[in-house]
């Protein structure tokens, strides 16, 4: 018997009953009972990295309706997800972007989807709201990380797993996660240590600066890199001041490229090159500042964290990483997890500047 929302322990997140032969009910990550055909194959995907899980398991071919980051929004275009399916863009849209669903586009559609899967229902509609005004089961996901949030990250791709009936799927992609944090593990093992970095130009709702940064960046935590920012518990962007980077003086700057979209004036690169105190850092002298794939765009793109990491071994740990080239890595991440050697693509819309030497 599936337990009352207010009494659903978290081992409870995934447990299915039967109800007849083709209704069931589900837990959500969110602790709420939701009852759902047992057969679904038809869905939308609501919120910041909702699409992006249904294309790691493979599911696009049941996508009937996208929000409208998906179709227009040339600032975001650099999602590894959409440049591989380039189909999702020709799709009807069903509302805004960051979960701000329509309800009346929704029930407009031609073809109704059996199922939403809704990422952080806090921003518009909740998942309850929204299935009372559609009368469409709405499934709440725990979106997650690949630090403290990976329980529910893994949590979610198996429950979407079982409810479109790709468990073994989603199984793989756990397992390829697991696998690849595993090698960088121990690649950055054994180092005699790594130059003091500073990555800049985190984007958060939006592009930012180089003072943008995060406080547990993933591909430094997954290389063991000498952050001068200290890690704090949990993943989290931060502003800081200029005068607080001048003070570090790191050996190395890495810029999240998603920041050469801020504008000509206020991206990251711009500054570096005619902010007159940041000519004083030693890692601008020395030349020594590389671009890296967006992290945050429409939340994290974790097929891009991950060759990140590879890329930013081969400058901290350049010994360890020595057989590792990175631009390889990425297709064989990308090719896993979307079906598409993408890394051309994903760096071309970053202007080529992506693994490369920043020009300053």
């Amino acid at each position: 018997m599936i337990l009352t929302v207010s009494t659903i322990p978290i081992t409870s997140i995934g447990t299915f009953e039967i109800r007849d032969e083709n209704l069931i009910s589900i837990v959500d990550s969110y602790g709420r009972e939701v009852p759902l055909p047992e057969d679904v194959n038809s869905i939308i995907c609501s919120g910041p990295g909702a699409l992006r899980l249904a294309t790691y398991l493979q599911v696009t071919d049941r996508v009937i309706a996208v929000d409208d980051i998906e179709s227009g929004r040339e600032m975001f275009a650099a999602r590894p997800y959409i440049l591989a399916h380039p189909e999702l863009k020709e799709l009807p849209i069903f509302g805004e972007f960051r979960g701000k669903d329509n309800p009346e586009l929704i029930l407009s559609l031609e073809k109704r989807p059996q199922v939403i899967f809704k990422t952080f229902p806090e921003s518009g509609y909740d998942g309850q709201e929204l299935m009372d005004r559609t009368g469409i089961p709405v499934v709440t996901l725990a979106y997650g990380d690949l630090l403290s949030g990976r329980e529910d990250l893994y949590g979610s791709l198996r429950l979407m797993g079982r409810i479109l009936g790709v468990s073994d799927r989603a199984e793989e992609v756990i397992a390829f996660f697991d696998k690849t944090l595993a090698e960088l593990e121990v690649l950055s093992s054994g180092s005699a240590g790594s130059p003091s970095s500073y990555i800049g130009g985190i984007a958060y709702k939006g592009t930012r600066g180089i003072t943008s940064t995060e406080q547990q960046y993933p591909p430094f935590v997954f290389t063991k890199t000498n952050a001068v920012l200290e890690a704090a518990k949990t993943t989290r962007q931060i502003d800081i001041s200029k005068e607080q980077i001048l003070s570090w003086d790191p050996e190395i700057i890495f810029i999240d490229i998603s920041s050469i979209l801020s504008g000509d004036e206020s991206n990251s690169i711009y500054e570096l090159q005619h902010r007159e105190y940041y000519q004083h850092l030693q890692a601008v002298h020395d030349g020594r500042v590389y671009g890296v794939l967006p992290y945050n765009l429409y939340t994290q793109n974790f097929g891009s964290i991950l060759a990140d990491a590879y890329y930013i071994g081969t400058i901290v740990h350049e010994e360890n990483f020595s057989g590792i080239d990175p631009e390889l890595k990425a297709d064989e991440i990308y090719e896993f997890l979307l079906g598409e050697k993408v890394f051309s693509l994903v760096n071309e819309a970053c202007r080529d500047l992506a693994f490369e030497r920043l020009p300053l």
